[in-house]
């Protein structure tokens, strides 16, 4: 079941008709290959169109930024993620704030345009009533993408992803494109050999070294390992800059802090 919390955050998001796909924990939840989440991540549009929709949605729901960088455009346009904290209704009791993190640009995933082309639509039930609501959640190839990240956290949650999908549909008819998904991105080796038997015609087309290992010619295990420290490594380089950012933001902020409070002594 979805926190009242998150259910309020993600129809509110909706009713501003904002641009926005639901991505990280939460929609694994939805996707069947988490139990719980406690924030909402979500990927937005960082247009000078859709971006004053989203403030509309944040002031509603009373959300504030809590740490760097600002709720500006070019932080979105460059790849940080902004972090916000909404405060929980007055009804629901001692309940903790709901992180808010939203992304524009992320490594290896394709623009949002594309992003929305491909997004998967579901309807839940409204956190007040029985009347449901559409929320747009990431596809689920994009997300998978969106996890290969240098987070170690990660991984498993992508291993469950693929390996949900697999298991769900494997013994029913499928498209080519759903083949091929699944022999480039199960990391479940048991799993992955028994794609490469079942398809053979596709995995000899692949150049996935997993792939190849699967076909009798190397370790499974051992090439799933290479490619997770390759994406890792990749990931850690491609946030290296922005990582310096945000620490010369935070260095800024604090000496401004300090100075105010100085200023104000």
């Amino acid at each position: 079941m979805i926190p009242i919390q998150i259910l309020r955050v993600l129809s509110t998001i909706r009713q501003f008709d904002v641009p926005a796909l639901l991505m990280g924990g939460q929609a694994c939840v939805l996707y069947g290959a988490a139990e719980y989440s406690r924030d909402v991540d979500l990927a937005v549009l960082a247009t000078d169109d859709a971006l004053p929709r989203l403030t509309d949605a944040l002031q509603a729901l009373q959300a504030t930024v809590i740490a760097v960088p600002a709720f500006e455009p070019h932080y979105l346009r460059r790849g940080h993620a902004v972090h916000f904290s909404a405060p929980p209704d007055a009804d629901l009791g001692p309940v903790p704030p709901l992180r808010i993190d939203i992304m524009s640009l992320m490594r290896g995933v394709a623009p949002f345009a594309d992003l929305w082309d491909r997004r998967t639509t579901i309807a839940l039930a409204g956190p007040s009533s029985s009347e449901e609501f559409l929320v747009d959640l990431m596809s689920l190839s994009d997300l998978v993408q969106a996890k290969k990240t240098q987070r170690d956290k990660d991984w498993p949650m992508l291993r469950r992803l693929v390996d949900a999908s697999y298991a769900a549909a494997r013994d029913t008819a499928v498209l080519d494109e759903q083949i091929d998904f699944w022999l480039a991105e199960l990391r479940s080796p048991e799993f992955l050999a028994e794609a490469v038997a079942e398809y053979p015609a596709h995995a000899e087309r692949s150049l996935r070294p997993a792939v190849i290992a699967a076909r009798g010619d190397g370790d499974i295990a051992d090439a799933l390992a290479s490619e997770q420290a390759t994406e890792m490594t990749a990931d850690r380089v491609y946030w290296a800059p922005l990582r310096r950012e945000l620490e010369a933001l935070r260095h800024a902020a604090r000496r401004s802090a300090g100075g105010s409070h100085t200023g104000n002594e």
